[in-house]
């Protein structure tokens, strides 16, 4: 399994317009081949910075996601809201506590 970590700042009159996106896709980010789980998290001190937290079943199935229809639509949607450059990270579990 690969977990994906999206670090997004918007510009703070736009938080609306991403949010609003988000709750439209999120099921079809959701339901995309691969993907396990989607969170949407903000930052506790900056409400115009967001995070995006996926699981998908490998950096393959990852790869298929970035590839397709779905992701071209939102990211040229997303893109023109940032403030700054987005930040990234695929990372791998290596203990969990629950």
């Amino acid at each position: 399994m690969l977990i994906r970590i999206v670090k997004m700042g918007f510009d703070p009159s736009k938080t609306d317009e991403f949010l609003h996106n988000f709750d439209t896709v999120k099921q079809q980010i959701r339901n995309a081949p691969g993907n396990r789980f989607l969170e949407l998290y903000r930052d506790k001190n900056d409400p115009s910075v967001f995070f995006t937290y996926s699981h998908w079943d490998s950096p393959d199935a990852l790869e298929a996601y970035r590839n397709s229809e779905l992701f071209r639509e939102v990211w040229a949607f997303t893109k023109k809201l940032f403030n700054q450059k987005p930040e990234a990270w695929s990372v791998e579990t290596l203990a969990s506590l629950a």
